[in-house]
């Protein structure tokens, strides 16, 4: 194997190895100033896009265990973003950078924990909460119980209290 192959393999690896996600995009007429305006953004979740060969992916991918399906999305130019903790806060970066500048990138596809997402799919974790929002509902739905029963215990005293204060009115 050239030199270079194995450079580009082990760099799309090491790209690869910075999250648990990867989106493919296809791109096209698009600047360096609009590219720099992108990175900026995905920058604000530790994310990073890069273009890549799509052999050079393919093989990687193979290497990975990604799946097949991953192979019927691999033409025309190929640029993955990958990178940070939170794949639905660069949902969403990149589907309204999609929305906003059309025909500059378009997602082909992602690969979230070794699932393949269609299109759709990515467009629906781009409309998913972030991660601390949906930890904090979590907190919120576990909490729910205890409060109710708190607030069940004081109605039941406070009852009593109210009845006894109203013998107490009655006496007077």
């Amino acid at each position: 194997m050239r030199l270079e192959k194995k450079y580009l393999l082990r760099e799309v690896s090491q790209h690869l190895d910075k999250s648990t996600y990867v989106i493919l995009s296809r791109y096209s007429k698009i600047t360096v100033e609009e590219t720099a305006t992108l990175r900026k953004e995905l920058a604000a979740e530790n994310a990073e896009i890069h273009v890549v060969k799509n052999t050079i992916l393919s093989i990687v991918a193979k290497e990975r265990s990604f799946p097949k399906e991953l192979k019927t999305v691999l033409s025309g130019p190929t640029a993955i973003i990958v990178g940070g903790e939170n794949p639905s806060g660069v949902a969403k970066i990149v589907h309204e950078y999609q929305r906003k500048n059309e025909e500059k990138i378009e997602v082909k596809a992602a690969v979230l924990n070794g699932g393949f997402l269609t299109v759709e799919e990515v467009v629906a974790l781009s409309k998913l909460p972030s991660l601390e929002v949906l930890q904090a509902q979590f907190l919120g739905l576990l909490n729910t119980p205890a409060q109710q029963t708190v607030t069940v215990l004081q109605a039941s005293t406070q009852s009593l209290l109210n009845v006894l204060q109203a013998k107490v009115d009655q006496d007077n």
